[in-house]
């Protein structure tokens, strides 16, 4: 009776342990997830996305990666240490045939070479003194790290730039359903107005049924704007690397907005700080290195050894270890590549070749950049000017339609002139937010084109 309750008292516990481990690992899922508040600024999309999006995790990845090869690499430098241990038993005995020296014309005699039961402990250490290999991994060990972290702040670079595009694309149709929502809100308050005139016999049905159309559509131009803001925040999601079922909401001071669209439109490309060309250029370093490589590669590999050898035989197997053999010997290696069918030469030319190629590369990405820089640099200057010039649209369509909707009220304009008044309206604060978000990507593209995104 007391086995049996000690066997539910561990099932018990052990079921205890489990589950509590479950609740932790839960807690812990939790606490991942719900690090990002529902309500998120850009700075917090930001931060979170350059510490979970999965394309800069595995450019870390590859940062750990590299080196590990160069250690890898490097390892070589250092003792190589090894112990090797045998036993043999012959079923046919090698035999060795020995002259005799009493009579040296004689036919001699055969002896046999070893026991028929032989066993060995070898201990061996080679440590290299001189390799080309090794000389080329150590030179290039500081140029992969660089590539690697270039790589890295690569991955981080785009993930800013997706990242707040995306964000100011989702906050500024945001900003397109909330136009939306006012305009339907005086569409509807116009609809009961002519209704109630309509009813009353004031107007003729055509000016409440105008009304109902462009109310109708007002509403069919929100349902497709707020479906086009889910995939929006799905996008957005995707890029900052947030699990699909978090909920989300931008927040952002639209105060701001106008000094956000400002860059200094002055500043002088230079080539150098763009991301590309600082991974063109270590890949050139690298390339260098390897030619240099190929050059010295007729030179030897030196090498000192040492071996240590315990040697055991014996004809019964149960005596094999009752003596031993010892021997020991120090020495150098000298490995001295004589021919190896123009392997060098054709390796120099090909590295050389190689380079060549990476700066034509070099030569095509300045080109490239500098046309990435005058395109961004002439769709932002005429956004900004047309941005302007939408900002001013709003004003003066607020202006007509008050002063439309006023003279209506007095019986001076029909109608109709209020619809369209109204139309015009929405369209300059839908153009104006269009146009905004234009501004804000050529301003993101400007300054990815001169390369002044810095990721700390």
């Amino acid at each position: 009776m007391l086995g049996k309750y000690q066997i539910v008292k561990k099932y018990r516990n052990g079921l205890i342990s489990i589950l509590f481990l479950a609740v932790s690992n839960f807690l812990v899922g939790q606490t991942a997830h719900d690090t990002l508040p529902s309500k998120v600024t850009l700075s917090q999309c930001l931060s979170y996305a350059l510490a979970n999006q999965s394309l800069i995790k595995q450019s870390l990845l590859d940062e750990d990666i590299t080196r590990r090869d160069i250690r890898i690499s490097l390892s070589g430098w250092y003792p190589q240490l090894e112990a090797d241990a045998n036993v043999q038993h012959y079923f046919q005995v090698p035999i060795s045939h020995y002259p005799d020296l009493s009579n040296p014309s004689g036919p001699g005699f055969s002896l046999p070479s070893t026991a028929n039961n032989v066993s060995a402990g070898i201990f061996s250490a080679n440590q290299t003194l001189y390799s080309n290999n090794l000389l080329f991994a150590a030179r290039t060990s500081k140029e992969l790290r660089n590539q690697a972290s270039i790589n890295t702040e690569n991955s981080k670079i785009n993930t800013y730039v997706d990242v707040t595009k995306a964000f100011f694309d989702v906050l500024l149709t945001e900003e397109q359903i909330n136009v939306l929502n006012e305009d339907i809100l005086r569409l509807q308050h116009n609809y009961k107005d002519a209704y109630t005139l309509y009813q009353n016999g004031l107007t003729d049905k055509i000016d409440y049924q105008r009304t109902e159309i462009s109310l109708s559509n007002a509403q069919a131009q929100r349902k497709s704007t707020q479906e086009a803001l889910k995939a929006k925040y799905s996008v957005l999601k995707q890029l900052m690397g947030v699990v699909p079922e978090k909920e989300l909401t931008v927040s952002y001071d639209s105060s701001k907005f106008e000094n956000e669209i400002i860059i200094d439109t002055t500043k002088n490309l230079d080539y150098s700080q763009r991301i590309e060309y600082k991974i063109l250029q270590a890949t050139l370093n690298l390339q260098n290195s390897a030619i240099s490589y190929y050059k010295w590669s007729f030179l030897p590999t030196l090498s000192a050894f040492y071996n240590y050898n315990r040697a055991y035989g014996n004809d019964q197997f149960s005596d094999l270890y009752n003596k031993v053999n010892p021997s020991s010997l120090i020495g150098m290696k000298l490995t001295l590549p004589l021919f190896q069918g123009m392997n060098r030469m054709e390796n120099l030319s090909k590295a050389k070749l190689q380079y060549q190629r990476i700066q034509l590369g070099m030569d095509y990405l300045k080109s490239e950049i500098n046309s990435e820089y005058t395109k961004a640099l002439s769709g932002y200057t005429s956004n900004l000017n047309e941005l302007k010039i939408a900002k001013n649209n709003i004003t003066i369509a607020k202006d007509i339609f008050n002063t439309v909707r006023l003279q209506y009220d007095k019986g001076i304009k029909a109608y109709l002139e209020v619809i369209v008044s109204e139309t015009d309206l929405r369209t300059a604060e839908l153009n104006y937010l269009n146009i905004l978000f234009r501004v804000l990507t050529s301003k993101m593209d400007m300054e990815k084109a001169l390369g002044d995104i810095k990721i700390n």
